[in-house]
């Protein structure tokens, strides 16, 4: 690799004291505190993690007391925050560092990997933010940071981009107070060197290449996102005694340890009604009385988008529903629910 001149991290360390943001993680900095933010903010802005993270550390202050917690409790706790493989990452990594690491997380790169959800960002935070090591940290902020600054052009989106510009920040890391140049980066990225960048304030303007050559739009570069595929499906609320009927989501699948009503997916709008009847007589061999629609909901994750239409029935008596759950609304309202079944929900109660 060329050598490039350096980082200014003088500049960069003193705007970051001076400007940085107030987050309760960086109030609490142990180890655990530094793995369950890094862990919530995958995917996620820091104002959405706050009340999620305070709410985490008060029902769960300690790694032991995450471990022995019942995995549903760990979901509902975490319900909202989407991408639910996260909270079972914890809940499962929780009980590894209890059985192996004696209920300490460990300060070695080669013994965080064992845990579950710890890649090589994540990882790296722990062992900067937690154990003041060493580590370049290297998010999605900082691959636009120094995309930027360097007039990097290879795809931010690849691994090899990712690689070298992690080796690009590890060799300008100072011997002294490391940590504080990866979350001023981070910060720099989240705060200023944003998709559209507010150069008139950032404390590496005068020594960036895009801020000298005007090129602040043309970096990052990254290739084009999968397509978000489009999904209608139709939602069963069944009612019987003043009880509703869920399914859990099965393990593996994307929903898992989630509840939602019965659903399937629709493609000829005018036959909604008709294809539910046929579904729930010949997956619950139940066969509901038709009552009301109630208001669409959206509802997005990962790469889908899907429309849910709920529809509303009552039943004279129960099929064979071995399948599923008959709760009160009030239990239900205890589970946690998928994000848009969620919403469902919150209307039924409203009835």
């Amino acid at each position: 690799m060329a050598q490039l001149f350096p980082l200014d991290t003088l500049s960069l360390k003193k705007w970051f004291i001076k400007n940085k943001r107030s987050f309760p993680w960086r109030k609490n900095c142990s180890p655990y505190a530094v793995w369950v933010s890094e862990i919530m903010l995958q995917q996620t802005k820091a104002a959405v993690v706050i009340p999620y993270f305070l709410k985490w550390m008060d029902h769960f202050p300690t790694i032991e007391s995450l471990a022995k917690a019942n995995l549903e409790t760990v979901i509902k706790l975490w319900e909202g925050l989407g991408y639910y493989s996260r909270a079972r990452n914890l809940h499962a990594g929780a009980k590894l560092v209890m059985e192996k690491f004696a209920g300490k997380l460990p300060p070695l790169e080669k013994e965080l990997r064992q845990m579950k959800g710890l890649g090589p960002y994540t990882t790296s935070a722990i062992l900067s933010f937690a154990f003041h090591q060493k580590k370049a940290a290297v998010d999605g902020n900082v691959l636009r940071v120094f995309s930027r600054y360097y007039q990097i052009k290879d795809d931010i989106s690849k691994s090899p981009t990712h690689k070298k510009i992690t080796e690009i920040l590890q060799a300008q890391l100072p011997e002294q107070e490391p940590w504080i140049v990866n979350e001023a980066l981070i910060e720099l990225g989240a705060t200023v060197c944003r998709p559209a960048p507010n150069c008139s304030v950032c404390p590496l303007a005068s020594s960036c290449l895009s801020f000298q050559y005007h090129t602040t739009q043309q970096f990052p570069y990254k290739s084009k996102k999968v397509a978000v595929t489009r999904q209608f499906r139709a939602v069963a609320l069944l009612s019987y005694d003043n009880q509703f009927f869920a399914i859990k989501g099965a393990p593996g699948k994307v929903m898992a340890d989630l509840y939602e009503f019965p659903s399937i997916e629709i493609s000829d709008s005018s036959k909604e009604l008709e294809m539910l009847f046929k579904f729930l007589k010949e997956t619950y061999q139940l066969t509901p009385i038709f009552k009301c629609i109630l208001k669409s909901v959206c509802h997005s994750y990962t790469r889908y988008k899907d429309s849910l239409t709920p529809y509303l029935f009552s039943l004279d008596q129960l099929g064979a529903t071995d399948k599923g759950q008959w709760r009160s609304l009030p239990e239900l309202k205890s589970l946690p629910f998928s994000s848009g079944h969620r919403q469902i929900l919150d209307q039924l109660m409203q009835l």
